[in-house]
């Protein structure tokens, strides 16, 4: 068996040993945790231990899908029924027959107690979204739980398949709330730990440079746009991202908005998004955004498709309305703007070429929602800065009009995973 340095074992040198091994060669990581290579050349994890003066062997699950970081914390909880004097092995059995007896305190039963008790504190907006990330990610997997049978490792590989879509923020936050739904079944007395906390180690840090990546020059915008008519993108993507783009709102707001907000009809076209929407909930009435006549003539067009009703933008998979890990996959993936634009991009060259072509700071703050400490221009977003913003929105629309018509552009990717 080779190997031998506890916990020194890497993906990449996993891979490597797959591809040149023999079945029946082994890989050890150390504590009696090894990859073992089947007759059929899968990759399985197992644990070799001793009870009663006997050898045994726990198995823990094929590699990729369980991964090197999961068979550790399940190699952890191992050891700690050995300590007890418990065997793995029967300890699995008996945890798997009592789970169909205990439903009133599956993890699915105490998590939406949990809620409820959240329901009180959060919006609604928030609310909505985090209870439907769970029936989307989490109940499928964990619901028919008893919530005392779950290991960190179960919970790591739901993590891991939900950040296999290349979406840490959505893993993270739903990471976060599976640490609350476990710290209020310890406070019942459901559970004696909190499963959850370990996992954070599974998850790659977020970057810190602290800034959206984001084009700041109308060349470079104009041919992102023309990318996005020319590339692969589903009907309510590619209408979120033009809303996106001509609007320079959050992307949030533009996911979730609804055909009620908007009046396409009036002298002023205008998308009104209610207060409880927005991100800063201190400021006095809706934030009303006046729609150029390039993106008021598209919305009409859509409206034709699906009729004004409901969410803008639905989901092609049953849920109401797309994700913004939908969005936010389209730019990072399909147009290959990681680490060049990102859909919040939208905002920072909306608010840079707007002061840069003499706008007032004020209006190009009150236009984006910014929070201000100046209740004097609090104030101006009820008078005549909202003539200011209509027709900086107009100037924004042509100009975006103008770079998409006339910007070099930029290549896509030959490979669109």
């Amino acid at each position: 068996m080779v190997g031998g340095i506890s916990g020194k074992l890497t993906d990449k040198g996993i891979k490597s040993f797959i591809n040149r091994s023999a079945p029946g060669s082994k890989l050890a990581d150390g504590r009696g945790l090894y990859l073992l290579i089947t007759q059929t050349q899968t990759a399985i994890w197992r644990i070799k231990y001793r009870i009663e003066g006997k050898e045994k062997s726990y198995s823990i699950g094929g590699y990729p899908q369980n991964s090197l970081a999961q068979a550790r914390l399940e190699l952890n909880e191992v050891k700690a029924c050995l300590t007890k004097g418990q065997d793995p092995v029967i300890s699995r059995r008996l945890n798997r027959a009592n789970a169909a007896s205990q439903s009133d305190s599956t993890f699915k039963a105490v998590a939406e107690e949990w809620f409820s008790m959240k329901e009180k504190e959060w919006s609604a907006t928030h609310f909505t979204k985090s209870k439907r990330a769970f029936e989307r990610d989490v109940y499928k997997s964990l619901g028919a739980l008893p919530i005392e049978s779950i290991t960190p490792s179960v919970i790591a590989k739901a993590i891991e398949t939900i950040n296999k879509r290349d979406v840490l923020e959505t893993a993270t936050r739903i990471l976060q709330h599976l640490n609350g739904v476990f710290r209020y079944a310890q406070a019942k007395g459901l559970c004696e730990g909190n499963s959850a906390a370990p996992v954070k180690e599974i998850l790659p840090r977020k970057k810190t440079n602290g800034r959206m990546p984001a084009l700041l020059d109308w060349n470079s915008l104009g041919a992102l746009l023309r990318a996005a008519d020319a590339a692969r993108l589903s009907p309510s993507v590619r209408a979120a991202h033009r809303l996106l783009a001509f609007s320079a709102t959050r992307i949030s707001n533009v996911v979730q908005a609804e055909w009620k907000e908007f009046d396409l009809d009036a002298e002023i076209p205008i998308w009104v998004i209610p207060r409880a929407k927005m991100k800063d909930h201190t400021r006095i009435g809706d934030h009303r955004i006046p729609l150029s006549p390039q993106i008021t003539s598209e919305l009409k067009a859509w409206g034709k498709l699906f009729g004004r009703r409901g969410y803008v933008f639905p989901s092609p998979t049953g849920n109401q309305y797309i994700s913004r890990e939908s969005l936010e996959k389209a730019y990072r993936v399909t147009l290959n703007m990681a680490g060049k634009h990102a859909p919040h991009g939208w905002r920072s060259a909306f608010s840079t070429l707007a002061r840069d072509n003499s706008f007032e700071q004020d209006v190009v703050e009150l236009a984006l929602d910014h929070a201000h400490g100046n209740e004097v221009v609090r104030a101006y977003d009820r008078g005549e800065r909202f003539t200011q913003r209509v027709a900086l929105y107009r100037w924004w629309g042509e100009k975006l009009t103008h770079a998409q018509n006339g910007a070099e552009i930029i290549e896509l990717p030959k490979k669109i995973a």
